[in-house]
């Protein structure tokens, strides 16, 4: 709904030329690539911190053909991702949306590496996540964030979004994937030894200061480092502000009305408005709406991720775009209650599944999937099977060996004590797989018949049910040191443990329409002058398909490049005019077209 212009037109309380809704990765590199371009800039954020899901990820960035590829003379990457993507979203995606991200992702990314001292470096041998597909590469496009040191934010170090609780070591210490690995052989590596005691030489300094470590990696380091760099550009972000409605004038955004700091404030956005709020995934009306059955309870993905940003457009004129088989990008995650009573949200992505000696079963005690499948498609694939029998929760079951070497979701390998996490039911026991099935209400028929097929393939290296280990994402995900199929291997020694795990989106796909400038979209594919989105609140460019690890932050990320690039071009192509809307900045008054929306999200987005 709409308020009919008024003349005079209203005064502002304050003007801006870019008017950035979100401080996630996508939030942050607009606001930043805004202020670089010399545009004056806002960054508002309604929690009291920065970094959105995007300061609990891996951080990780997905863009082919990236420079650091080409630094090590990989050329024409370009070319077969765009094969691969084709083949992998076909007719569900755009193709000039997936144009732009490739010929804009790498710009991107050397825009940020010359003004912003932003780096990345290459996994080499992280292989995308759809190996079946023509153009899927073994490595380099997945791009990890550089470490930061948080002690150089001061008092803004407060302000960066904590890691989950679970992925850290000690209560506050971050570290890769890769040191993971690596502490992991700690008795047996000097190398190893000596890594970890000079991070936790590090982190204890760090305690006698702050809350947690400073050494940041990851997504918290990706965060970190963007905020660094708007605060040297002297960039204002406003915590704690609540966008209530965007001024549409003459068909075009103009501005918004944000409550902050007990004040209701009328702002113009002389070049744009651009909506970086994190998608739907933590609202939990949109998920009953959008979201397949059984409706997902919990999600990974900050709480700020509630949609009010798409009310906001939508209620503008905007629309969203096609709604998919499951609108969202999956974790299978284990459930649990945290010490404090919080919920604990823990992803099972890469850590577990894919090890030797697991698999996962559904209530008939049956394989339901190739348990080394990207997370996504291991979700989609308890999807499928729960249309037959019930697949949601799904069992992960191994035996003691495979938990004391490889641990399984929150328990660590080599913890010497596993009752805290028996007595809480996190971990169900058994002496005998029948056992362990009556526990979690399996068939115990089945999970035996199914136990004694795996023993027999682990036997032979081949998995005569779903080719586990036969891709190279399989394989780099198990364990190398294991013959003959690192994903393979005997489930075998009592006791016998399982861990339930069921859908969480980490994200939506489902987003709103946009063209390949980022603008919004209204129904019929015309651009909603002065309105801009990107991550998740955008359509994904890709069709709801995940193609490899860091392929949602890269996309963020290139099309808030995008954004700007045109709000602030658009801007500087229009001929001077003269400004209908001087700014006061004594008391607001009523905007000429007010474009409303709830200030608690209704979840139903229109």
């Amino acid at each position: 709904m709409s308020i009919a212009a008024e003349a005079p037109r209203a005064a502002w309380d304050d003007e801006y030329d870019v008017i950035v809704l979100g401080a996630g990765a996508g939030g942050m590199t607009a606001a930043l690539i805004a202020a670089i371009e010399g545009a004056r800039t806002l960054l508002i954020e309604k929690t009291s911190r920065i970094g959105g899901t995007t300061a609990r990820s891996s951080g990780t960035v997905w863009i082919p053909d990236n420079p650091e590829q080409r630094r090590r003379g990989i050329s024409g990457d370009a070319a077969s991702a765009r094969t691969y993507l084709q083949a992998l979203a076909g007719d569900r995606a755009d193709a000039s949306m997936i144009e732009a991200f490739l010929a804009a992702g790498p710009l991107m990314l050397d825009y940020l590496e010359q003004h912003a001292h932003v780096r990345f470096r290459c996994y080499e041998h992280a292989p995308d996540y759809r190996q079946e597909f023509a153009g899927a590469a073994q490595g380099g496009r997945p791009l990890e964030p550089l470490p930061f040191d948080g002690r150089t934010l001061g008092k803004d170090f407060e302000r960066v979004g904590t890691p989950l609780p679970e992925l850290m070591l000690l209560g506050g210490m971050m570290v890769t994937r890769g040191e993971a690995a690596q502490l992991v052989r700690s008795t047996h590596s000097l190398k190893a030894c000596m890594l970890g005691v000079r991070l936790l030489l590090r982190y204890g300094v760090d305690r006698l200061r702050f809350r947690r470590g400073t050494r940041l990696v990851l997504g918290n380091a990706l965060a970190a480092r963007l905020y660094s760099g708007l605060l040297g550009r002297g960039v204002p972000v406003w915590f704690d502000a609540v966008t209530e409605a965007l001024v549409d004038e003459d068909d075009a955004i103009s501005g918004l009305i944000v409550e902050h700091g007990g004040q209701r404030l009328r702002l113009r956005a002389r070049c744009g408005v651009i909506l970086a709020g994190g998608g739907f995934p933590s609202n939990a009306l949109m998920r009953e709406r959008y979201l397949p059955q059984p409706v997902a309870q919990y999600t990974p993905a900050t709480e700020g991720c509630v949609g009010d940003t798409l009310d906001l457009a939508l209620d503008a004129g905007a629309t969203l775009g096609t709604v998919g088989a499951d609108n969202a990008l999956w974790f299978p995650s284990s459930i649990t209650r945290r010490a404090d009573g919080s919920t604990a949200v823990y992803p099972h992505i890469v850590l577990d599944r894919a090890k030797p000696g697991l698999v996962a079963v559904n209530r008939a005690g049956k394989r339901f999937v190739n348990e080394a499948v990207s997370y996504h498609e291991f979700v989609r694939a308890m999807y499928r099977s729960q249309r037959v029998v019930q697949t949601i929760p799904a069992l992960l079951v191994c035996d003691r060996r495979f938990l004391w070497k490889y641990g399984l979701g929150l328990i660590r390998p080599m913890t010497p004590r596993l009752a805290p996490y028996i007595d809480q039911g996190y971990l169900k026991i058994g002496e005998t797989l029948e056992d362990l099935a009556r526990t979690v209400d399996v068939d115990p028929g089945g999970l035996v018949a199914t136990v004694a097929q795996n023993n027999r393939d682990a036997a032979t290296g081949v998995d005569t049910e779903f080719g586990k280990g036969t891709s190279s994402y399989d394989r780099a995900n198990g364990d190398a040191s294991h013959r003959p199929n690192p994903c393979i291997g005997p489930i075998s020694e009592p006791p016998f443990y399982a861990v339930a795990v069921v859908p969480t989106p980490l994200g939506t796909s489902l987003g709103l329409l946009t063209n390949a400038a980022a603008q919004v979209c209204r129904a019929h594919g015309q651009p909603i002058r002065g309105l801009y989105a990107c991550g998740n609140d955008m359509h994904s460019a890709f069709g709801g398909e995940y193609p490899g690890a860091g392929a949602q932050i890269g996309q963020a990320m290139t099309f808030a490049y995008l954004a700007v690039k045109d709000a602030v071009g658009a801007q500087q192509r229009s001929a001077p005019v003269a400004d209908p809307a001087p700014v006061n900045r004594r008391a607001p008054q009523p905007p000429s077209r007010l474009v409303p929306t709830s200030r608690v999200p209704s979840g139903s987005v229109r």
